[in-house]
């Protein structure tokens, strides 16, 4: 993230405000697709905290926070002052029940804590939603929706097929993710998995789970 990414917003918000509302949208930001805004780093330069303050003083029409982080909660005060002037979604990623899988170092931050992460922001008035992206092998994913149910406002669902950026899964089939995945549950590699899946996640949030693209854009399915 650039060092200057909180005066490049102020200087081009109403641009992008104008451009939006001539397509008759609305100004929309996704924070972000590419690089995670609570990296480690984050506590010393605090480039994410001065992104949300210029945005606080121009509040975007809508704003999503994609993060893999419990350090989101460090601007816990200022997401509930946004959350006051624009449409603010919290996306907590949370790929699984299991820590991490055979063979692949475990994730920087435990599943408890981003769990803990996910509540404390419903509790403070966000709307919080829990993205299983991509989809890695759940264990007891009844037991894992059940959790999500209790602790976020809605969960979206993105297997690496359709939602690595390439159009068959190719790009992580390349990697050794298949393999660790297929050893913990035999099939999850499969697009079928993840309709499984969302069935199981359709009993505990009816109305208020998103698949792939559509959801991480605010579109649920039908409960």
């Amino acid at each position: 993230m650039r060092e200057n990414a909180a005066d490049l917003y102020r200087s081009q918000v109403e641009r992008e405000r104008r451009w939006a509302e001539r397509r008759g949208g609305a100004f929309s930001v996704f924070m972000s697709s590419s690089t995670d805004p609570y990296v480690p780093q984050e506590r010393r330069y605090r480039l994410s905290r001065r992104i949300l303050q210029a945005m606080l003083e121009s509040p975007p029409d809508e704003l999503v926070l994609q993060t893999y982080s419990h350090l989101i909660l460090d601007d816990l005060s200022t997401l509930q002052a946004l959350s006051q002037v624009c449409r603010l979604r919290v996306h907590i990623s949370i790929e699984s029940d299991q820590q991490d899988l055979p063979g692949l170092p475990p994730a920087a931050c435990s599943v408890d804590r981003r769990f803990a992460a996910a509540h404390t922001l419903r509790q403070s008035g966000i709307f919080v939603v829990v993205t299983v992206s991509p989809l890695l092998p759940i264990v007891d994913a009844d037991a894992f929706f059940a959790r999500i149910a209790s602790q976020a406002d809605a969960t979206v669902i993105d297997h690496f097929i359709n939602g690595d950026g390439s159009p068959d899964g190719r790009r992580t089939a390349a990697t050794s993710l298949p393999q660790a995945m297929e050893q913990v549950i035999a099939g999850s590699t499969r697009l079928s998995y993840r309709d499984e899946v969302v069935d199981i996640a359709r009993k505990h949030l009816p109305g208020r789970v998103g698949v792939s693209i559509d959801g991480f854009a605010g579109s649920y399915l039908p409960a």
